[in-house]
């Protein structure tokens, strides 16, 4: 007649004692996490003496198979430490055990077997585990994004993502282009966005060298992109790049200031060019929008010599550093005013009273009609300085007897500060474009001689 098993002593939980059930992961009591518990699987319940425990009555093994079942806490069985001490609900090896688990068969447990002492087959595991040091080159790496990353300057707590933007707010965040300020030896440049382009499309570069000679010479060169072309702000860095390396490079060879203006602008043009080309010039590409585009004027000062070269409607003054002689612009728009004017069919005023008077009918750009540098060549009498600058400047100042109203009388000692004014004055006006200007003192003193 066959027999049901007897069920075994519910387990207890090893932190509080409260019965479990079967599957349990945590005790519901106490909330000790169960599965860290290592549960007794392969050896016998053995005390430090040698002695084998006393196994429990069990019901008649099938097939000759032995089986013992331990319980502890509810039926008292105990096992003891290394200390000697009881452990309630642990095997021989002193490591908590879940009560009510079968064991496997005994190997050489009987009476009267000899037992050299407790088995330890599983190494001991540490109470805790060290953590791996963190590697130093992670955590200097993250150290760099952190100090590179942009924060928002409108809320100050955002990150700026690479489209400009801040992820906090979405504020979107100045450009790098929108304000900038240079100085090279005496010479200094600004740039401005203005108060109503979202961009700024103008662009500068300056530099100083010497002449074959030793004497120094100064350069600037003004850009100013083509709104209405494709990628204009491009345009203008490119130009004012190839235009200022070009005249840094030839004028040391001994190359003649007006001679190498002319390859300046030469140079300048093909750089624009070749933006006609690129990828980036396809994607943007819009139905209405022609070739990247921009005009340019630049000066080359030398101690004797006055070299200016333009294309387009950027323009060059002269102003004095004795304001009772009369200041001059240096350069003629190349624009649809100047060809009335210049025909005879318009005045002055008229022609740039018309809204088509900053038409331009030259610039540097792939689909330009035809590259006409223009250049002339000074010998002014007296010292005094060359204002180089965009028609977001002259808009607001045109006639020469106006800039020379708004330049500072010390421009000539202070050209970063006398051209902050300048662009001060632009933004005051209203602002309405791009503002770009540089300042050359005439001549050009001994102590800005040097590479930039």
């Amino acid at each position: 007649m066959s027999q049901m098993p007897r069920q075994a002593a519910l387990p207890t939980c090893p932190s509080c004692a409260e019965p479990l059930d079967a599957g349990d992961r945590f005790c519901g009591a106490c909330g000790y996490d169960l599965s860290a518990v290592p549960r007794p699987d392969d050896h016998p319940t053995l005390t430090m003496n040698g002695s084998v425990q006393p196994a429990p009555a069990q019901p008649a093994p099938a097939q000759g198979t032995t089986h013992g079942t331990g319980t502890a806490g509810a039926a008292g069985a105990e096992a003891l430490g290394v200390n000697g001490t009881a452990v309630p609900g642990a095997d021989a090896s002193g490591v908590p055990g879940v009560p009510g688990a079968p064991l496997p068969p005994l190997a050489a447990a009987g009476p009267g077997a000899p037992v050299a002492g407790v088995r330890f087959d599983r190494p001991s595991e540490p109470d805790e585990y060290a953590l791996q040091a963190p590697d130093p080159r992670v955590a200097a790496e993250a150290a760099a994004v952190a100090e590179t990353a942009k924060v928002c300057v409108a809320c100050r707590a955002g990150r700026v993502d690479d489209d400009g933007y801040c992820e906090n707010c979405g504020h979107a965040q100045p450009r790098e282009r929108d304000h900038m300020e240079a100085e090279s030896g005496p010479i200094a440049a600004v740039s401005d966005r203005g108060l109503r382009h979202h961009r700024n499309e103008d662009a500068f570069g300056l530099g100083c060298t010497a002449l074959p000679d030793g004497s120094p010479a100064l350069v600037a060169i003004v850009c100013d992109g083509v709104s209405s072309a494709t990628r204009p702000d491009d345009a203008s860095l490119a130009a004012s790049k190839a235009a200022s390396e070009s005249l840094l490079a030839a004028l040391p060879q001994g190359a003649h200031p007006q001679q190498a203006m002319h390859e300046a602008i030469v140079a300048a043009s093909h750089a624009v060019n070749a933006l006609a080309d690129e990828p980036a010039t396809a994607r943007e590409q819009a139905p209405h929008q022609n070739a990247p585009a921009c005009t340019l004027v630049g000066s080359v000062v030398t101690a004797g010599l006055l070299v200016v070269g333009w294309v387009g409607d950027s323009r060059a003054y002269w102003v004095p550093a004795d304001r009772s002689s009369p200041p001059a612009r240096l350069t003629e728009d190349d624009s649809w005013a100047a060809q009335m004017v210049a025909a005879g069919l318009m005045s002055e005023a008229e022609a740039y009273a018309d809204e088509r008077a900053h038409a331009i009918t030259g610039w540097l750009g792939a689909d330009a009609y035809e590259l006409e540098p223009h250049t002339a060549s000074f010998k002014p009498d007296r010292p005094g300085v060359v204002v180089v600058c965009t028609d977001g400047l002259w808009n607001y100042a045109e006639a020469a007897e106006e800039m020379a109203e708004v330049l500072p009388p010390d421009a000539a000692g202070r050209p970063l500060h006398s051209a902050r004014v300048l662009v001060g004055h632009a933004l005051d006006g209203g602002g309405h474009d791009n503002v770009t200007v540089a300042l050359v003192p005439f001549p050009a003193p001994v102590q800005g001689a040097g590479s930039a």
